[in-house]
């Protein structure tokens, strides 16, 4: 019996959906030429045709908060049950809060 593959993107075929009229490569440029400053807050929402900046599908779909910037990417800190985690994720993949 061959073992399934347990590659970085296992099981996300339901939660990297999108909708028909959202398919495509090219994310929206409003969403990209937002400048976040730290203590921002910030949702992360995978954008899955764009591989690079991507994080974990354990993070789809939380609330992180804005601590630097490395290159193109943010730097962002996620609370995942009582641990801290530190994501290094492009703007792509990140929707404002509402405050």
């Amino acid at each position: 019996m061959v073992k399934a593959p347990r590659g970085y993107r296992h099981r996300t075929r339901k939660v990297f959906r999108k909708h028909v009229r959202e398919k495509g490569a090219v994310p929206p440029l409003s969403l990209l030429m937002i400048d976040y400053k730290p203590g921002d807050k910030v949702y992360i929402k995978v954008n899955p045709a764009i591989h690079h900046g991507m994080p974990h599908r354990r993070y789809h779909g939380k609330t992180g908060v804005i601590v630097g910037k490395r290159g193109k990417a943010y730097i962002v800190k996620v609370n995942l049950g009582e641990k801290e985690k530190t994501l290094f994720v492009r703007p792509e993949h990140l929707r404002p809060a509402k405050q």
